[in-house]
């Protein structure tokens, strides 16, 4: 899948270079689509993502303060 945004920001490289700015644009902002895709897929799959427990947000039964 990151091979597809680099190739997509090789075009849109490559199209600026032979002065068609528009798909150049377009091209930009499709390999900018798939990477913020990829960044979520990655982080909230859930066979395949990230752990960051520090994001963890699942309630958890605890003891009230003070009782032991």
């Amino acid at each position: 899948m990151m091979a597809i945004t680099f190739a997509l920001l090789l075009t849109a490289f490559l199209l600026r270079l032979s002065h068609l700015p528009r798909a150049a644009l377009v091209s930009l902002f499709l390999s900018v689509v798939l990477a913020v895709g990829i960044f979520l897929w990655e982080i909230y799959s859930p066979d395949y993502g990230f752990r960051m427990p520090w994001l963890q947000v699942e309630l958890r039964h605890s003891v009230p303060a003070g009782i032991v």
